[in-house]
């Protein structure tokens, strides 16, 4: 069922490519670095490169996927991009409505403008919305996602974990995502600030994810991120929350 390496999904949906840069983590893309090698292989999806494009030949994919899915929405760009016209997004969350056998994982960098929609949407009921939050000054980002009503769940996406995020206000948030990055650029993470969102989430009780070391380990030593492995302190944690 599986068509992504990303542990805390099943599958990914693309109706959208391409994206641009929005804060610290956008850095070293992977999102990036892939699109470049699937234009260079000729795909024709990324004829563009990495312009944000809408793909309307993409939007049924998951109407042929019977059986249910967490399914990542746009892992190679941003849905609620400012070049993503809103009526493309109500094009999207037509077919989310259309398919409730799924769970839709929808993270943005782009936190106000999906309140904004938000405002006058409502949020179809098997969507998980998330905020990436990389270094503490998109911690702003938080505070839009809380103000959104109804999501199924709200998740926070600390993944390239760059920096100590400090104290994190949780209330109203149910999952959090915490990596490493991985490139031949990476910036290595630090185990403290791992372990204070683990035990913020502890608190809290709220579920905690980690998700990879990437390619700097535990140990402060760059090498292969396969080699770095996905315990934080000894412990695999793969907490996923549930459905409302």
């Amino acid at each position: 069922m599986s068509n992504t390496k990303i542990e805390w999904t099943d599958s990914t949906w693309n109706p959208v490519t391409g994206c641009t840069k929005a804060s610290a983590g956008c850095q070293h893309c992977y999102a990036e670095t892939m699109t470049r090698r699937l234009t260079a292989m000729g795909v024709a999806k990324y004829a563009n490169g990495f312009k944000v494009t809408v793909h309307e030949k993409s939007l049924n994919e998951p109407v042929k996927w019977r059986k249910p899915r967490n399914i990542f929405v746009c892992s190679m760009s941003d849905l609620f991009h400012e070049e993503v016209p809103f009526d493309f997004v109500e094009k999207v969350m037509a077919i989310i409505e259309k398919t409730p056998q799924h769970n839709y994982q929808i993270l943005t960098k782009r936190a106000e403008r999906m309140a904004e929609y938000f405002k006058t949407h409502d949020i179809p009921a098997n969507v998980w919305l998330g905020v990436t939050v990389d270094v503490a000054q998109c911690k702003e980002r938080i505070e839009f996602l809380r103000k959104v009503q109804g999501a199924n769940i709200k998740f926070l996406s600390c993944e390239p974990l760059l920096e100590d995020l400090g104290k994190l206000n949780l209330d109203g948030i149910d999952w959090i995502i915490v990596g490493g990055e991985s490139s031949n650029q990476a910036r290595p993470m630090k185990k403290e600030w791992a372990i204070s969102i683990k035990e913020q989430c502890d608190t809290a009780g709220k579920s905690f994810f980690f998700k990879q070391w990437g390619t700097w380990g535990a140990d402060g030593i760059k090498r292969n991120k396969s080699k770095n492995g996905k315990e934080l302190d000894g412990e695999i944690l793969h907490s996923m929350p549930a459905s409302k």
